[in-house]
């Protein structure tokens, strides 16, 4: 195969473009949210977790040096970065250039996921450093577009739709009598506006619903991967309307959309071509190095995908794990589990100095979990709130929560800015809480006669205390986050 001629000039025109716009997105939320959540003041100190780690095990440019200011520098340079591959400026400047934009998108994106301990241990963390990996060889519009690349990028799509599948069917049994939809637009992570009426449809449409599913995760996967461009067109289509439901119906942060992107190298320029208005011409073949590097890309992939395999056709198949530390090759899943109901810790203040059956307690809001009752579920994705996704897996078992909570209380009892900024509300303007305290409630959405009378999205039920009320001053509490690596 001459991996120089193709016809994906405008697949990698679009592609690329794509990519950058969730790479933009990406290292927005790490100007947002890396330090309150993992900077020297955070939840989960950089510096503490660096003691304990090497470079080979967790490669990362803050082995090299890590402070606040260079963790904001690397941060807004990645900003940069996308803004230049998006616009497509770096292309302008060939194809050397527009593969050094891309690689160190990927070296910036990596350092932070491999520092960002729970807080970065998403399945689409390593989605986006193995696409932007394969991103890298693509090249610029000067020359032509490999094809080996844009058959690895369709390698990508394949696993991570079929290991969604088949960590399905292993899964939770509601997958196989086709009733996980009728909990699932409730009870997942983070709903959006319009998850209270996909909950409401009719179960017959939620069982049509998940058959859809099955058949685009066990079924379609294997059209990416046959060189017939009708069948491949099929593909692509089918993963792209899939994923637009999914979308409509929650937030998912960016794994959807990324995978729209992954879809896009189903498609060549003859269907493009009639969307869009771009003709790139007669261009040159790629260089003889740069058809050797994708050549050793194709097979470096092709033996790191042996664990990933493997791991996929285990009947104790792992969700979402990479078996390098350079994310390059992993292992996908998503949803092997559905939870029936929807928990939610509260976290509420008092600023009474000492706790009486009258004392008034007041609650924090988060700017994407659920927590005020009338307050409909906001769009958030393809941005990702961190803080808000742990809080919901804390609900489901407080071990989650047990490296980072008792911190997040320490910077809230602070009325720390930092850690505040990730919240919705402040009860506490004024000065800081006295005391903080968990309650665990368990949520449903009202029904239509509920929300007609009340206007209300939600109802809430308490099942009891998650966190008894914790002050500065109770014993062993600072000490405890000191030995964290908490800084007071």
């Amino acid at each position: 195969m001459d991996v120089a001629r193709s016809h994906y000039h405008l697949t990698r025109w679009l592609f690329q473009r794509a990519l950058a716009g969730i790479y933009l997105v990406a290292f927005a939320a790490a100007v947002n949210q890396f330090l309150p959540l993992l900077g020297t003041r955070g939840l989960l100190p950089v510096p503490a977790f660096l003691e304990g780690v090497g470079f080979w095990s967790s490669p990362s440019l803050f082995h090299i040096h890590y402070s606040d200011t260079f963790a904001m520098v690397l941060a807004w340079t990645g900003v940069a970065l996308s803004v230049l591959a998006l616009s497509g400026f770096s292309e302008s400047f060939g194809t050397p250039v527009s593969m050094t934009v891309w690689a160190l998108m990927w070296a910036l994106y990596l350092s932070f996921v491999n520092v960002g301990q729970t807080w970065y241990s998403f399945g689409w963390e390593s989605l986006l450093l193995e696409t932007g990996f394969l991103a890298i060889f693509l090249g610029a519009k000067n020359v032509a577009t490999p094809v080996l690349a844009a058959w690895l990028l369709r390698w990508v799509l394949f696993r991570l739709m079929l290991g969604a599948g088949l960590i399905k069917l292993r899964g939770d049994p509601c997958w196989r009598d086709l009733t996980c939809l009728i909990y699932h637009y409730q009870s997942q992570p983070m709903p959006n506006p319009l998850s209270w009426y996909f909950h409401w449809l009719p179960a017959r449409i939620h069982k049509l619903g998940v058959l859809f599913n099955h058949f685009t995760e066990l079924v379609v996967p294997f059209g990416c991967l046959v060189p017939v461009r009708q069948i491949l067109y099929v593909a692509g289509a089918c993963t792209i309307v899939f994923q637009g439901m999914l979308i409509l119906s929650g937030n998912l942060s960016w794994l959807n959309y990324l995978t729209i992107v992954l879809a896009i190298s189903c498609f060549d320029d003859r269907l493009l071509s009639n969307f869009i208005p771009i003709n790139p011409g007669s261009l040159p073949p790629l260089s003889a190095r740069h058809q050797v590097a994708v050549i050793v890309l194709a097979v470096g992939v092709g033996i790191l995908s042996i664990y990933p395999i493997r791991n996929m056709l285990s009947p104790g198949q792992e969700m979402n794990a990479s078996f390098e530390p350079f994310h390059l090759v992993n292992t996908y899943g998503a949803f092997g589990s559905v939870s029936r109901e929807r928990d939610e810790v509260i976290l509420e203040g008092t600023t009474d100095e000492t706790i009486t059956s009258g004392t008034v307690w007041k609650e924090y809001e988060f700017k994407g979990k659920p927590g005020d009752l009338k307050r409909r579920p906001p769009l958030v994705a393809p941005y990702h709130m961190r803080l808000d996704w742990l809080m919901w897996f804390a609900a489901i078992d407080p071990g989650y929560a047990d490296p980072w909570m008792l911190p997040l209380v320490g910077r809230l009892l602070q009325n720390d800015p930092a850690v505040l900024g990730l919240m919705r509300t402040n009860p506490f303007t004024d000065r800081p809480p006295r005391f903080i305290r968990g309650r665990l409630y368990r949520y449903a959405f009202t029904t239509r006669a509920e929300k007609r009378a009340t206007g209300a999205y939600w109802k809430r039920t308490l099942l009891g205390e998650y966190l008894p009320p914790i002050s500065l001053d109770t014993p062993g509490f600072v000490q405890a986050m000191e030995r964290q690596g908490w800084r007071p």
